[in-house]
């Protein structure tokens, strides 16, 4: 897993072009809580552009018609000063984190430790994964935070395989982030 460095190339895929990220925008029960999203897999980028663009039809946010979808591309500055943190793979760590901020019930003590953060960076489980964690959260591998329960999503999820993602979860954060130009994605849906 990639360290959070000032000079990196972060990409944000999504339905529209975004220069100015705003917090306010966000979605709050996202796998690392509200926050910008981003990637260093310009590959992962498209592929969540055109997930955002048909997500945006179903919502009836922009036309039928609109076949285009948009990566962001950011170059990060300074972040002296900013408190980060990444988790290096998909643990159980990870996963109680994930769980944590997609399911208040869940894992309070790892959610408002994560509140201290400006950026969180892991491995990205994206809509390839959220069967498997529904799974989990439904107790179909087990009791939540068991370990053997663990272990088994863990291991379904194919962590080797996922990419990675960081969240711009406070002001200063996003302050660091510079936009530098954006990308069509052409989409079939």
């Amino acid at each position: 897993m990639k360290l959070l460095k000032e000079g990196m190339l972060l990409y944000h895929g999504s339905y529209m072009v975004v220069e100015m990220p705003d917090l306010d925008r966000c979605a709050r029960f996202k796998d690392f809580g509200r926050g910008f999203y981003l990637t260093t897999s310009l590959t992962q980028a498209r592929r969540f552009a055109r997930l955002s663009l048909g997500k945006a039809k179903d919502r009836r946010l922009i036309p039928q018609t609109e076949n285009s979808a948009w990566v962001s591309v950011f170059h990060v500055g300074d972040i002296t000063g900013l408190n980060t943190f990444v988790f290096q793979t998909a643990d159980k760590e990870w996963l109680h984190c994930i769980i944590a901020h997609r399911r208040e019930a869940f894992f309070n003590e790892i959610r408002q430790r994560m509140k201290d953060y400006d950026a969180i960076g892991g491995k990205v489980a994206n809509d390839d994964t959220n069967a498997t964690i529904t799974n989990y959260i439904n107790g179909a591998y087990g009791p939540i935070g068991d370990e053997r329960a663990d272990n088994f999503c863990i291991g379904l999820l194919i962590p080797e395989r996922l990419k990675d993602q960081f969240c711009f979860k406070s002001q200063s954060a996003i302050e660091c982030l510079k936009y530098i130009k954006n990308e069509i994605v052409e989409c079939d849906v």
